[in-house]
């Protein structure tokens, strides 16, 4: 158990350590010899770990992904009902505060990759399938709590991620922060019309 344990603690050590370089340099440009010397240790000692760098590249895509999810971390006991929760969420979706998060720039890098290696693209879809039916499940407890009215809470939340999908993919083009705002602001209005019930509340 402690030496699992260990283990564990330190391949996450060497993939935040991954993460950073590739944020920073670009994820083609992150090699193990460039990992190790940022964490001033020897080469070997991540391939005790990590065989290739392929293992490390999904031990990195697993931990970037994790941290995708955490935008719907919710405490379990709180006094706001669930539509404050689903306002929330859909708030935190549509603002750059997706950066505190994971960089958008090593995600989409990553997401190149699910086109040649397909554990990779299982494991993005496996997320992608994850935030829908966590996002559903919102709009599920809404329709239960009586504060909204939606026949398919799924077919909901599958349009809100296109439209989410969409949004991320052509902001990212914009240089101005401002202009990057507004624009996912506009995307944002347009999950909203889509909750006429709700959506008094939500500006």
């Amino acid at each position: 158990m402690g030496r699992k344990s260990m283990k564990e603690s330190r391949q996450k050590e060497i993939i935040v350590a991954c993460y950073k370089l590739a944020k920073k340099e670009g994820l083609e440009n992150t090699s193990i010899a460039k990992i190790a010397q940022s964490m001033a240790i020897n080469p070997s000692l991540i391939i005790h770990y990590f065989q290739t760098r392929e293992e490390l590249i999904y031990g990195l895509i697993d931990y970037m992904l994790g941290k995708y999810k955490a935008i719907f971390t919710v405490p379990k006991k709180t006094s706001k009902s669930s539509k404050e929760v689903l306002l929330e969420v859909i708030d935190h979706l549509f603002s750059k505060k997706w950066n505190t998060l994971f960089d958008d720039s090593l995600f989409y890098g990553c997401f190149a990759l699910t086109f040649r290696d397909a554990n990779i693209k299982t494991k993005y879809k496996v997320v992608l399938d994850e935030l829908r039916k966590s996002l559903a499940e919102l709009i599920e407890a809404c329709v239960k709590e009586g504060s909204m009215k939606v026949e398919n809470p799924y077919d909901l939340a599958d349009t809100t991620f296109m439209i989410l999908d969409g949004a991320y993919f052509y902001v990212n083009l914009l240089k101005d922060t401002k202009q990057m705002n507004e624009k996912l602001g506009e995307f944002k209005r347009k999950v909203l019309a889509l909750l006429p019930v709700i959506e008094e509340e939500l500006h």
